[in-house]
């Protein structure tokens, strides 16, 4: 394929917000150049888009399931067409065992054993296969045999998987390399954690006794111009996708629409810190990808500070370019400050060979 890597560098501003927290419930955070950013992991990104509305309804029916517990479906499935519960679960172990070795049993659940060690993806086309064979082998009376847990594994047409891959120890064969690389989200400047003290009134409490609130505490937020940055290898992701070239171009397109668009879920409710990318880089070409973090090494001060990483971004372009020959075959950009530019343009610019 012509252009073989497709590269998004993007630039959202978010007001206060929780997007991605830790442990303590704190908003992530990294430290880039001395200076403390705001974060939000590749991790949290990923999943908001994979399940987001734009990929369900661009991608209905090629999109996976991520679960440890494909084997207590199985289960249910063959209790309710009549087999007996021994059987049942005699009969779930090797079907769920071909996606990742089983839990240890536990006197207190037993069914603990019937799933297992690892989130497993699944397939539209594997949980085809699985019910099928469930079916057969509720309907012949008898366990699977080798051969027919082997055709399990199907070719995968899950746009989800194709692009972020699926790893599975105990299982390689079912292994998919990722498609396409998502770095955690950072932001452009330095940042503080800020923490918000509030109450809860209670309305029935007239304050003949008691005049305090009905509940105290603390949430952390932070607000901040986000950089991310993503590369997809066109070609793997058509391998991946069985050579599928429609199904190739409507997920690059979900893909772009949802880094541009969609955003974690965290603390949505108490901040409504919904946002769209101010700006988008798009570049396609052979050469080795590289991101350009290195712009905000040194974060962005002052005022106009969208302004300011747009110009601090297109230098850094300009400057690895000079020393290292063209970086990209074609660019294209949306800039929402100068009004130039459009989502649908780079959509087309990333499926176009």
């Amino acid at each position: 394929m012509k252009n073989h890597f497709l590269q998004l560098h993007l630039l959202t501003s978010y007001p206060p917000a929780n997007l991605n927290r830790d442990d303590l419930g704190r908003p992530k955070t990294a430290v880039m150049g001395g200076a403390l950013r705001l974060r939000v992991s590749s991790q949290s990104l990923k999943r908001a888009w994979r399940t987001s509305e734009v990929f369900e309804s661009a991608l209905s029916g090629h999109r996976g399931t991520r679960t440890k517990e494909m084997g207590l479906s199985i289960y249910k499935d063959l209790l309710g067409r009549g087999v007996s519960e021994k059987q049942a679960k005699e009969w779930t172990k090797p079907i769920a065992a071909v996606f990742g070795k089983s839990k240890n049993a536990d006197e207190n659940n037993s069914l603990q054993e019937l799933e297992i060690q690892q989130l497993a993806h699944f397939s539209p086309e594997e949980r085809e296969a699985v019910e099928r064979l469930t079916a057969a082998v509720a309907e012949r009376g008898s366990g699977p045999s080798e051969e027919e847990l082997q055709l399990l594994r199907s070719d995968i047409r899950a746009s989800d998987i194709a692009l972020f891959g699926r790893m599975l120890a105990d299982s390689p064969s079912h292994n998919v390399e990722a498609a396409a690389q998502v770095a955690h989200a950072l932001a452009v400047h330095r940042c503080q954690v800020e923490e918000d003290f509030f109450t809860a009134v209670d309305d029935l409490n007239k304050g003949e006794e008691d005049m305090g609130a009905g509940h105290i505490g603390e949430t952390e937020f932070g607000a901040a111009v986000f950089y991310l940055y993503l590369c997809i290898d066109r070609q793997l992701l058509l391998d991946n996708l069985q050579g599928d070239r429609e199904l190739t171009n409507r997920t690059l397109c979900a893909l772009v629409e949802c880094a541009a668009t969609v955003a974690p879920t965290g603390k949505q409710n108490s901040f409504a810190s919904r946002a769209y990318a101010s700006y988008i880089l798009a570049e396609k070409g052979d050469r080795q990808p590289r991101s350009l973090s290195v712009a905000f090494l040194d974060p962005v001060s002052g005022s106009g500070m969208m302004a300011g990483a747009i110009e601090k971004m297109n230098e850094a372009v300009q400057g690895i370019d000079t020393v290292y020959g063209p970086c990209a075959t074609v660019r294209a950009e949306l800039n929402a400050l100068s009004v130039d530019g459009s989502l649908e343009a780079i959509q087309q610019f990333a499926i176009k060979n």
